[in-house]
């Protein structure tokens, strides 16, 4: 397990919509684009392994921002098809906040991070003391119908509750703006309070735009 005096202070960083990762969950990624096959190669020379990932904002007159938060995944998982695309598997580390970007040599967006205020993330795995899985899960169940949805439904009664949270944050058809609220969010609780309120809406009508 890895210390916060272990995270370095320059990551690349990888600026996809909608991908979202959590501390302790695993994200699969597909990756073609030469810049970004770059910068796996470049990754797997380095000892922590690790790429941000962060979400995009579109700013005025179109101009590309990034997101003050993102996260941190360490290279766990990585393959190569015969055409020259990897099929990797990022496991969350560490969420951090972008201070600078770098101007420097490789295609792809390196930038100083912070981790301060982060430091749960390095610890054990989250509880929820006031989760009620039976209600949450006849919520989800509303929700799943009305999207036309399915999964097997043992798997997730039988979760842990941070696995379960952070999946279905990670895998619902939300909007960045929404998966940035939830990786933003403080604790597992808040989290999945968040979660909530975000089905809710949906349920009500107010998310048929806001979903995906």
């Amino acid at each position: 397990m890895m210390k916060q005096g272990d995270l370095p202070d320059t990551i690349p960083l990888f600026p996809l919509p909608g991908a979202l990762l959590l501390p302790r969950a695993r994200l699969p990624l597909h990756i073609f684009e030469p810049r970004y096959l770059q910068m796996i190669e470049d990754c797997m020379k380095t000892k922590t392994r690790l790429i941000g990932m962060i979400q995009p904002l579109k700013g005025p007159e179109g101009q590309s921002h990034l997101n003050a938060i993102g996260c941190a995944g360490r290279l766990t998982g990585f393959s190569e098809t015969e055409d020259g695309r990897y099929m990797i598997t990022l496991s969350g580390i560490s969420r951090f906040r972008l201070m600078r970007q770098i101007e420097g040599f490789t295609p792809y967006i390196r930038a100083e991070v912070s981790w301060d205020g982060f430091e749960r993330d390095l610890g054990p795995v989250e509880h929820d003391k006031g989760f009620s899985r039976d209600q949450f899960l006849d919520l989800l169940s509303k929700f799943f119908h009305a999207q036309g949805l399915d999964t097997d439904w043992e798997t997730l009664k039988d979760a842990d509750d941070e696995l379960l949270i952070n999946s279905l944050g990670m895998l619902l058809p939300l909007e960045p703006e929404d998966k940035q609220a939830l990786l933003e969010a403080p604790c597992l609780t808040t989290r999945r309070e968040t979660l909530v309120t975000l089905i809710e809406y949906a349920l009500h009508g107010g998310g048929e735009e806001r979903l995906q």
